[in-house]
């Protein structure tokens, strides 16, 4: 249905637009605390209450959204430029090469994704500073979310190493540089494009889980999933219906991510 890919489509444009204007939006920065009001309910001044600390959350909503929503696409364009480079050459080159690339790209796909980031990522210093937290985070996804993208463009490649297009191409004459600039990445831009789009909801519901583990991007600095982490008492939201703003938000976004790219022009 047109229109509910369309609403999805609005809906994110509102999102994202809302959390590149949050120092306009925002009634206060995300790290200044209101020590007489802590954990105070929805009032005029503060529409989301505040947290234990006395900070404003509907303005660390709006600045952890622009976190999530902005580093997300930027680590999926490491994953897909990494999936890229090795699923492309391996599948142009075929033989011992994309023997190797894939058993490696298996051995990925067979560990945990999530506990493969969590051991990393614990591996690293965690007394970071909250920039460097998130370069860390999102470095960390894109590095390590690139096998499951290689596989499909490694397979793509292979068959574009075997179609009658490439084959003709180097009966003319064409050199390997030259096929794969004309003939094969082209073709395979698609495909390449959907991984993209594929594995932001991914990176973005990824992330999430880190910071509900306080593994993700460092405090002061919000996200989605230093958000949730108010979530952990019962107790504490049963009697606080707000505070499930950030997952409703996150649930809706990733859910509007799916309808967007469902049925995409384009895709291979």
């Amino acid at each position: 249905m047109k229109w509910v890919r369309r609403a999805a489509m609005a809906f994110l444009a509102v999102v994202f637009a809302a959390s590149l204007l949050a120092n306009f939006i925002a009634p206060d920065s995300y790290a200044r605390q209101f020590r007489d009001s802590p954990d105070a309910a929805p009032s005029s001044q503060h529409w989301l209450g505040t947290d234990d600390l006395g900070r404003d959350r509907f303005s660390r909503l709006l600045y952890g959204t622009r976190i999530s929503l902005l580093f997300a696409p930027a680590a999926a364009l490491v994953a897909s430029g990494l999936a890229a480079a090795i699923g492309g050459a391996a599948g142009f080159a075929g033989g011992w090469l994309e023997g190797c690339v894939m058993a490696v790209t298996d051995l990925f796909l067979s560990l945990p994704w999530l506990f493969l980031l969590i051991t990393v990522r614990a591996f690293l210093p965690l007394n970071v500073s909250p920039v460097a937290s998130v370069g860390i985070t999102f470095a960390l996804l894109g590095c390590l979310g690139w096998a499951a993208a290689a596989r499909i463009i490694c397979a793509d490649a292979r068959a574009l190493r075997n179609s009658d297009v490439v084959l003709l191409a180097r009966a003319s004459g064409g050199g390997g540089l030259r096929l794969l600039r004309r003939h094969v990445v082209p073709n395979l831009m698609p495909v390449l494009s959907a991984q993209f789009w594929i594995s932001i909801p991914v990176f973005i519901l990824t992330e999430a889980n880190l910071g509900i583990l306080g593994l993700g991007v460092a405090e002061p600095l919000p996200s989605w999933g230093s958000l949730l982490r108010e979530l952990e008492s019962f107790s504490a939201f049963s009697a606080q219906p707000w505070l499930f703003a950030p997952l409703f938000l996150l649930v809706v976004t990733v859910s509007c991510f799916h309808l967007a790219l469902e049925n995409r022009e384009g895709w291979a």
